[in-house]
């Protein structure tokens, strides 16, 4: 039998064809699409109803310097020029390249890409990996998403999984159709009308509630129930991704589709989109990630295939960085560096002592000001979570210069390390105890939510029966659900919300999203809220503190005023910030904001006092803010020992 799984390459003249005895796939040459896989039986995985070009491709979208949008110009990534790489008895790795002229200014990004395929003797699957070039003298232009996208045959493939509790049997795409799926707010939530299954009928469809933080996407994709067989697509690492480990991206959704995100704006807007200058040297290698295909016998349990998915994840992380990309571009582990230490916390309003970091995520990331690691999307990010200790260890990192990042749940704010970090091949920097010290100007009057980066501990109300999703019902991501921004007028019909610190329990009375409130068909007003507090005691010539930690922002506008409702202008205002879309996209959180206002003791009062909190900017229902986190400080007082 040996003999049938040796590695094949067919060069045709339209066609090249790669074949371990275990998978065959089939791809256009030049243009580097994958047009077929054939696997266990079954001729064609992929879409065969598809135009040869729509069923497994790279892609991007672009737009000219200065666009103010993440929408532009959707291309599909066509090779011109196509290269064997690699033929051995181990490995194919093959090449379709094209390369950016003046001739082509303006039809395609002005970039140079080499995209990869590869297949290795003995695997059940293939990899996929593209390098990105920008050179001197080239054009400037925004690289507003790019990705790779499969879309298997809606026939055979109808389960979708992408955690153990995020796994379920999915509608057809045409379902989705007028007729049978009737389009809500935006394009990308349809209610099922009239499926062609029944038992989907009420639903809603939105590609935006199997979203994932680039922490956690690792695996996702689809079964086939007859034959069993599984197409998963497996990403080992997050470095060649932007935004960090809390940047969200799609996975997989109804078509059957799958996606490898690399770059996009998603749950974040324009922060998110590289935007490169005239001239601006740039290159970037994205992946590579591995295409893993697996089958069971007749009469095993078809969801046997995701636990076998899942080990497969385990053995593509231990071998993260692959050693058999054949590009340059791409270092191994020898010629990468690493990185360890411990990160404390200081803060003497908790503790006298140092404060272990404990899962603290730690990073590096190209040299940048606090916090900017979230909105870095050119180069590359390396992160970790330090253990109950604080103790880190980041391995594996692209040589170059970097800052090391930080920031610990329970505490608000972001770490910066003062010294950039060289990276050298082999090197072993160990960097001793870390020290962060959060904001913290005075003692914690009081505070509400849990400084985590996440709106999720707060209240998440039932979604409407009309626009529900089954697969979270009674479900720790209950946010997923369409609509729920509609939930707050029907909660507080005649008045906002209004919290009472020392009654009120912010997991049931304080509303995940500060929307706006519908008022007619086609007008929204602002929403203000109310914090209600008592103070015994009253230090008129101090300062306090409110520190504001948002988990989300969407076209928003945040004002505060104290004990003034209509106090003009107000104490502070954020002006118009952020432009994630969570609200309208099921997240539960964007990108973090963290404001600091300072109350002069003078405007507060012995006894009973009000913070409003207003969302001022109301011409849609998707603006507003997800709050974090929220604390009011006592003006500094003196904790020396003595």
């Amino acid at each position: 039998m040996q003999h049938l799984r040796r590695l094949r390459l067919h060069v045709r003249d339209r066609h090249v064809v790669m074949d371990n005895g275990i998978l065959r796939v089939t791809l256009s040459k030049p243009d580097g699409t994958v047009t077929g896989i054939r696997y266990n039986g079954i001729d064609n995985l992929l879409e065969v109803l598809n135009e040869e070009s729509d069923r497994g491709y790279w892609d991007l979208v672009w737009s000219p310097p200065g666009s103010t949008v993440t929408t532009g110009t959707f291309e599909r990534i066509v090779g011109t020029n196509f290269k064997v790489v690699v033929e051995s008895e181990e490995q194919i790795e093959l090449s379709f390249s094209r390369t950016w002229d003046t001739s082509v200014e303006g039809k395609l990004a002005p970039l140079n890409i080499d995209k990869r395929f590869v297949m290795l003797s003995g695997c059940s699957g293939f990899y996929s990996y593209a390098i990105y070039e920008h050179l001197e003298g080239w054009p400037g232009f925004n690289l507003d998403e790019t990705r790779i996208a499969f879309k298997l045959r809606k026939d055979k493939f109808h389960y979708m999984a992408m955690a153990d509790n995020r796994q379920r049997y999915m509608p057809l795409p045409d379902d989705r159709l007028p007729g049978r799926g009737q389009q809500l707010a935006y394009p990308e939530a349809v209610l099922l009308v009239n499926p062609v299954e029944p038992e989907f009928e009420g639903e809603v469809d939105d590609k935006y509630q199997y979203s994932c933080e680039n922490k956690d996407l690792k695996l996702h994709g689809w079964i086939c129930m007859d034959p069993p067989l599984g197409f998963w697509q497996i990403s080992p690492s997050s470095e060649f991704r932007s935004g960090g480990p809390l940047k969200q991206n799609l996975t997989s959704h109804v078509g059957p589709t799958t996606l490898a995100m690399f770059i996009s704006a998603h749950y974040a807007g324009l922060d998110l989109v590289p935007k490169f200058g005239e001239g601006e040297p740039w290159k970037k290698v994205f992946g590579p990630v591995f295409m893993y295909l697996n089958s069971a016998m007749e009469g095993d349990d078809s969801l046997s295939l995701w636990e076998d998915a899942k080990k497969q994840v385990l053995d593509e992380v231990q071998s993260w960085p692959y050693s058999f990309p054949e590009s340059e571009d791409f270092p191994p582990s020898a010629e990468r560096g690493n990185v360890s230490g411990r990160l404390l916390v200081k803060d003497r309003y908790i503790s006298y002592e140092y404060v272990p970091a404990s899962g603290a995520y730690v990073g590096l990331a190209p040299p940048g000001e606090i916090g900017s690691w979230q909105r870095e999307c050119k180069d590359y990010q390396f992160w970790t979570r330090a253990d109950e200790e604080g103790f880190f260890f980041v391995n594996d990192i692209r040589a170059g210069d970097y800052n090391l990042y930080a920031w610990v749940p329970g505490f608000i704010g972001d770490y910066l390390s003062e010294d950039s970090i060289t990276i050298t091949s082999g090197c072993f920097i160990y960097m001793g105890n870390l020290v962060y010290e959060p904001p913290r100007n005075g003692p914690t009057l009081w505070e509400i939510g849990i400084p985590d980066r996440s709106a999720g501990e707060f209240y998440i109300p039932d979604p409407n029966p009309k626009y529900i999703n089954k697969l979270y019902v009674n479900h720790p991501d209950r946010f997923r659900q369409y609509g729920l921004w509609e939930r707050y007028a029907e909660l507080y019909p005649n008045g906002d919300l209004v919290y009472t610190v020392g009654e009120s329990d912010y997991t049931k009375d304080w509303f995940f999203a500060q929307v706006t409130r519908k008022k007619d068909d086609k007008t929204y007003q602002g929403t203000t809220w109310q914090i209600k507090f008592k103070l015994d005691m009253l230090n008129p010539t101090g300062t306090y503190k409110l520190r504001l930690a948002l988990a989300s922002a969407a076209q928003a506008e945040l004002e505060v005023r104290v004990n003034i409702s209509d106090e003009n202008p107000p104490l502070f205002s954020s002006g118009l910030i952020g432009s994630d879309n969570a609200i309208a996209r099921h997240g539960i959180h964007g990108l973090y904001w963290l404001f600091n206002v300072d109350i002069r003791g003078t405007l507060l009062v012995r006894g009973n006092n009000i913070i409003y909190l207003t969302q001022a900017n109301s011409t849609s229902p998707f603006q507003g803010v997800m709050y974090d986190y929220i604390r009011l400080e006592g003006p500094q007082i003196d904790l020396s020992p003595n």
